[in-house]
């Protein structure tokens, strides 16, 4: 735009006033031609329409497995993310899937570098659903922030990274990271990274843990379980999205646990470091409990305390052990012996990742979880269980189930610790 100069101003304030309109929608006008600049300004959102299709035809593409399809859709400029995907294409190879399908959550999701050649861009967040062929009854869900570019009248694919500046990170997936390997057990389907021989003994642990639960919990699950093995602890905080260090000491987790990122089907994520420091009688143990999550995941909700929830599969994990209280609670036992018994049952931040306490939570979750079964009976608790998730408050559940207030709960379990630890 033109600089005004003094002496155009001092003309200017002397003019008509026909002829001062004039010149300031003039000086208007060169403002708003310099500021149409594609490079700044907000470039107009795709069609619904137009979304639709990409996204149609790129699940499609993975569905039938048509590689063609599935490169048409991504940006032909886009290199390195076309390398990319092109290998995600390939790592899904052997994932036997039922359904796929893509959901446009909104537009304008992020803000977005400009193009370096100047195309049109779109930032949009997508839901991917997804099931496994005979194992998931209702979608899995993963979030994707992606980067759509216009070329030739099309939308297409061009990057999954921009939005992490911005806080916005792409769930990762399995085969995000390398070829999956899928073993098949009985009870078990295995999508793995690491090598052949772990994947069947995690199967054949699985399948070990299936009846297991059925007889504690009852037959109202699907009664499969569906692993995913990573090769690192790296690649599976990556899965987990968080820290490498959040769970370097936790053999394995299932999300749909409150305080993991929770999905409809559940999936047992192996942590292969400290997973494989185990015995064959602590892996059959992870593996049980882990489980005992996937069969309670219906009835376990925001109304379930983590001692509860804990407790719980810890008990149907270790209900046929053979091994005594100290031996599986030791450091609750070192504890008690010192004197210092817990004044309260275990809170939810008790199981934090890194808590000081977690071993104390687990183990006295797991006596509270007992005590609940020996003094009354197995099924008293898993029916407590699962009426804690229909509302209502904790003191009225165990009124109703125990006929003891939370305070009565609180000193009848205190009482059992002692006893069962000193």
């Amino acid at each position: 735009m033109a600089a005004v100069t003094p002496s155009r101003r001092k003309a200017a304030a002397q003019a008509p006033a026909a002829v001062l309109a004039a010149l300031l929608t003039a000086l208007a006008l060169l403002a708003t031609l310099a500021g149409c600049d594609t490079r700044t300004n907000p470039t107009p959102a795709p069609t619904d329409a137009a979304l639709r299709h990409l996204f149609d035809q790129h699940a499609a593409a993975v569905l039938h497995r048509d590689r063609t399809a599935f490169l048409a859709g991504i940006d032909p400029r886009a290199g390195r993310f076309r390398a990319r995907q092109q290998q995600v294409f390939t790592n899904l190879a052997h994932v036997p899937l039922a359904a796929w399908s893509y959901t446009v959550v909104r537009t304008g999701a992020f803000p977005l570098p400009p193009a370096a050649d100047g195309a049109r861009q779109a930032a949009v967040q997508v839901r991917l659903d997804y099931r496994l062929a005979g194992y998931d009854t209702r979608p899995v869900s993963a979030t994707s922030y992606l980067t759509l570019t216009r070329r030739g009248g099309h939308w297409y694919l061009a990057d999954d990274g921009d939005g992490t500046a911005s806080g916005h990170r792409s769930d990762v997936q399995l085969w995000d990271q390398s070829p999956v390997t899928v073993v098949r057990g009985a009870r078990s389907i295995v999508l793995g990274l690491a090598p052949d021989k772990a994947l069947r003994g995690y199967a054949a642990d699985a399948d070990d843990a299936v009846p297991e639960v059925t007889r504690a919990w009852g037959s109202d699950w699907p009664r499969k379980v569906v692993v995913e093995a990573p090769a690192t602890l790296a690649q599976m905080a990556s899965l987990l999205g968080v820290g490498a260090t959040a769970y370097a000491g936790i053999a394995a987790v299932t999300t749909g646990e409150p305080g993991v990122n929770a999905a409809p089907a559940d999936r047992v994520v192996v942590n292969p470091e400290a997973f494989g420091l185990l015995s064959d009688f602590g892996r059959q143990v992870v593996f049980t409990h882990e489980t005992t999550h996937v069969a309670t995941r219906r009835s376990t909700d925001g109304h379930t305390p983590l001692w509860l929830s804990e407790g719980t599969a810890d008990w149907v994990a270790y209900r046929d052990s053979g091994r005594t209280a100290p031996e599986i609670a030791p450091e609750l036992a070192g504890d008690v012996r010192a004197g210092r018994v817990p004044a309260a049952l275990p809170s939810d931040t008790d199981f934090r990742a890194g808590s000081a306490r977690l071993a104390q939570a687990y183990e006295g979750s797991w006596l509270a979880c007992r005590m609940i079964a020996d003094q009354w009976s197995p099924q008293t608790l898993t029916a407590f269980y699962r009426a804690v998730a229909r509302g209502g408050t904790l003191d009225a559940h165990l009124r109703g189930a125990l006929g003891l207030s939370t305070a009565e709960f609180t000193a009848r379990w205190q009482a059992y610790v002692r006893k069962e630890l000193a």
